[in-house]
């Protein structure tokens, strides 16, 4: 484990050295990028540090709801409703989803999503898909939640959902789109643009406000009426909101985003080519890299640390589980330190 006394960017000072940093999240880099700064210290000014009331007080602060309506029009669902934490809002969806049917959870679904501790799928996506169709459309009689993330970062994996058009009953379906929101499909509407509007259909979609948007935040997308629901339950009613000064930012920052975004597809662009002859998985517009450790190697993980490279590489969600060693790409890193990187695996690998 290292320590670090500074928040690492494309870079990170630990031990005393200073180390290129391919790991954690903040996929579009706004939470060292100087205007984005200088918004949350204007929005501090404007804010202070938190709105020292309820949503549901007798006074209340537009600048939420501007916000949720920005947010409910970028997730192409009817209404939202902001909290103050990625987690937050994924618990605020699950525990209200559990009363809408029987949670059906794929495989590898995120704790933030859990509403206990659920024995999960032990097979594959593939295998859990197969077996919930059958059982939504064999169980006329029983109502149903399909409860899944759209995206795996450990894996680098992205689940499509176009096999939700094979259902024949009505179902609610919570999806987590943490790692798609903000950076993935069109102006970075996330993993869920590309789900399907049928009838038998309704959403809910959980999100983390910071992946890609570096603010300690989180919303729920959905109909109208699940979010006024959602907007009646204690995870609501009872939370402190978010902090007024990451909406002011968030909102300030349109044009600065769609630059970091275009930054971070540039970026990605240039990573896939240097990694052309490095053994590795990486899906799509996703800005993760995977790569495998070899028995008759030594730890990748160690030989990239003692060459001042620091990739992501630690057991998630869970303790016990097996490490990925994953090169995580932000539109902080620089030519230079995607080659420099290329140059260590190139050596490692052959």
């Amino acid at each position: 484990m290292l320590q670090t006394d500074l928040t690492p960017g494309r870079t990170v000072t630990t031990d005393g050295r200073t180390c290129l940093f391919f790991s954690g999240f903040s996929y579009l880099g706004l939470h060292q990028h100087p205007d984005f700064k200088a918004s949350l210290k204007e929005g501090i000014e404007k804010y202070g540090s938190l709105f020292p009331a309820s949503r549901v007080s007798n006074i209340r602060l537009s600048l939420y709801e501007e916000m949720e309506h920005a947010l409910a029009a970028m997730l192409d669902q009817q209404a939202a409703v902001l909290f103050s934490s990625g987690y937050l809002s994924g618990q605020a969806a699950i525990h209200y989803a559990v009363n809408c049917g029987e949670l059906l959870y794929a495989p590898g679904t995120h704790p933030a999503i859990w509403h206990h501790v659920p024995a999960l799928p032990a097979g594959s996506y593939g295998q859990w898909v197969a077996e919930t169709i059958e059982k939504v459309n064999t169980h006329p009689d029983n109502t149903y939640v399909i409860v899944s993330d759209t995206v795996n970062p450990i894996t680098g994996t992205i689940h499509s959902f176009d096999w939700l058009r094979q259902l024949q009953r009505k179902v609610l379906v919570v999806l987590d789109d943490s790692h798609g929101f903000g950076i993935l499909g069109p102006n970075g509407k996330g993993s869920t643009h590309a789900t399907p509007g049928t009838d038998q259909v309704r959403y809910l979609v959980t999100t983390s406000l910071a992946k890609a948007y570096s603010i300690e935040g989180g919303v729920i997308g959905g109909s109208a009426a699940d979010i006024a629901a959602l907007k009646r339950t204690p995870y609501f009613t009872g939370s402190t909101p978010l902090m007024p000064a990451n909406a002011y930012a968030w909102l300030q920052s349109h044009l600065l985003i769609k630059k970091q975004q275009q930054q971070l597809k540039n970026n990605l662009l240039q990573m896939q080519q240097l990694m052309q002859d490095i053994p590795h998985t990486q899906n799509g517009e996703l800005p993760v890299f995977v790569y495998p450790q070899y028995d008759n190697k030594p730890s990748l993980v160690k030989y990239l640390a003692e060459r001042d490279v620091i990739i992501s590489s630690f057991p998630y969600p869970q303790p016990h589980d097996a490490p990925a060693h994953r090169a995580v790409l932000s539109a902080l890193h620089l030519a230079k330190d995607m080659q420099t990187l290329q140059q260590f695996l190139k050596a490692y690998y052959h």
